[in-house]
């Protein structure tokens, strides 16, 4: 009797691990959609982190500073056409 027990204990454990990490979730719908202001928030914060992290390995001597130059510039300009169409949106 106690071999059926630990089977039916066992069997009845497996199939609630299952469903417990299988069962759908309703996170897609309290999620709500992002915007295109959302985004490009998103994407400023990454640029600025990528200004950060460009100045600091360039500090440390991992870039030439004609490299530097040439990319903190590109990064420059992203980041200006970003703000600019940010702030168009935040007009309207």
């Amino acid at each position: 009797m106690t071999n059926s027990l630990g089977l039916i204990s066992g069997t009845f454990l497996a199939m609630a691990l299952f469903v417990y990490t299988f069962w759908p979730e309703n996170v897609f719908a309290s999620q709500r959609e992002k915007t295109r202001l959302d985004y490009l928030n998103e994407r400023k914060d990454q640029l600025y982190e990528n200004l950060r992290d460009l100045n600091f390995e360039y500090r440390a001597g991992k870039y030439p500073e004609e490299d530097f130059a040439v990319q903190r510039a590109l990064l420059e300009n992203e980041a200006t056409q970003l703000l600019a169409e940010i702030e168009h949106l935040q007009l309207l």
